[in-house]
């Protein structure tokens, strides 16, 4: 596992080596730079302070010399006289060699392998030539930029020491809000604190503090959902118990038979709360995932009638459907395919025998319109702010009289699913001010 101050070290810690190497070669390259300009220049001095002629009589051809000379501590520097006739009159280091001189003034020159710088000072019939190895130089060199580096390298340890240190101690806010996540409860959604926190540390906090507030809203709704749900379902179970007696019981075939009947009927009641929290919880805020794609509303709303065909026939309701024939926008297809089931199965519920529902796929500017148009009671505009709450019941005195009443989720589940697609459901009378009508627009669809 990767660690922050780890890295944070090992990259500084590489950058000061790499700093202290450069700082050793930019030394090496000044030093040696300056030291070949006094050199050169000493080289000139002597030169020029030098008698030929003390030189010529104070010393044979063939003799060695009898002392050197040095510059600024350096090693012996090589001094030759020549004459005229290119002839070696002097000499002070025996078997340097150093070539006849060519022109006056600074040169290099290689022998025996080794290089010289060489200055040529002509003076009547002789010519002086001092030189001094650059080989030398290099090491005087060398030895300024080694000073140069043995400090660094000797302070890195403590430099790391010290980075470790700080970057430790920067981190530490980390750590403590690190500790503060983890030892809290499940169920503790309290904001941190954001106060005297690093400029750093705020945008994190401020993202902790917002998931945690998501969080909360999310549970809090889990929760709602789950108390309302236990007990949406305590009164079909409860029915459902004593249906099973009322059938346990019966003196007869007929009684048994009509027992059985609704029994049966309880049972559907039960089964569809439990498919409809089903879809409500999937479509809890949480849950969702955005999986548009190009989908028909025209095809799912066929699909849907098609589905429900034998139900308005048995209950002699005409259902049908106008508008475009293709209508194709983004969403996801089987949400919307439950918006559609939830909208024909509530129209087909309120609409009394000899009714009409109708499904119509229109195109408006800006958008398209699903509307669904029943001859039912309709709701009354004082609570058409109410149904779209969970587990709300308008039904009337033939719901309850025939056990058509709802789960109360319907309408709920349709707004979420709008929601989703950014669309909006409004809730309009019908003609003659008869039965109800719910548009769902849907924005930015088109028509192929």
């Amino acid at each position: 596992m990767t660690s922050i101050r780890r890295t944070l070290l090992a990259w500084l810690l590489l950058g000061l080596a790499a700093v202290a190497v450069l700082a050793t070669l930019a030394t090496y390259v000044e030093t040696r730079r300056e030291i070949g300009e006094l050199f050169d220049l000493q080289l000139k001095q002597l030169a020029y302070s030098t008698q030929i002629d003390d030189l010529l009589g104070g010393r044979a051809p063939n003799r060695p010399p009898r002392d050197g000379r040095r510059i600024s501590g350096v090693s012996e520097i090589v001094t030759q006289i020549w004459d005229r006739n290119g002839v070696l009159v002097y000499w002070s280091l025996p078997g340097a060699g150093l070539p006849v001189p060519v022109t006056e003034g600074y040169s290099d020159v290689a022998r025996d392998g080794r290089a010289w710088r060489v200055y040529t000072h002509v003076s009547g019939d002789h010519a002086l030539q001092v030189a001094h190895a650059l080989d030398e130089r290099r090491e005087i060199a060398a030895q300024a930029a080694l000073r140069t580096l043995v400090p660094l390298a000797l302070l890195i340890p403590f430099l790391g020491l010290l980075i470790w240190y700080a970057v430790g101690r920067g981190l530490r806010p980390l750590d403590d809000m690190s500790r503060a996540v983890a030892t809290r409860r499940a169920d503790a959604m309290s904001p941190l604190a954001e106060a005297g926190l690093p400029r750093e540390l705020q945008p994190l906090a401020v993202s902790l503090n917002a998931l945690l507030a998501r969080l909360d809203e999310a549970l809090s709704a889990q929760r709602r959902f789950t108390a309302d749900a236990a007990h949406e379902l305590r009164t079909p179970l409860a029915a459902l118990a004593l249906q099973v007696d009322f059938a346990a019981r019966a003196a007869d075939a007929p009684a048994r038979a009509a027992a059985m009947t609704e029994l049966r009927a309880g049972v559907a009641r039960a089964a569809r709360l439990v498919e409809q929290l089903l879809t409500m919880a999937r479509l809890e805020p949480e849950a969702q995932a955005r999986n548009f794609s190009r989908v028909d509303l025209g095809a799912l709303a066929n699909d849907a009638i098609v589905a429900r065909a034998p139900i308005a026939e048995a209950r002699g309701i005409d259902l049908g459907r106008t508008g475009a024939a293709t209508v194709e926008m983004s969403g996801d297809s089987a949400n919307i395919a439950t918006l559609l089931a939830n909208l024909l199965d509530n129209a087909l519920r309120h609409t009394p025998a000899g009714g009409r529902v109708d499904v119509a796929v229109t195109e408006e500017p800006g958008g398209v319109v699903l509307a669904v148009t029943d001859t039912g009671p309709g709701i009354p505009v004082a609570e058409r702010g109410r149904v779209f709450e969970r587990f709300h019941r308008g039904m009337n005195a033939d719901d309850a009289a025939h056990g058509t009443g709802s789960s109360g989720l319907g309408l709920s589940i349709v707004r979420r699913i709008a929601d989703a697609h950014g669309a909006t459901v409004t809730l309009e009378d019908g003609a003659g001010g008869k039965g109800l009508v719910v548009r769902v627009r849907f924005p930015g669809a088109e028509r192929h």
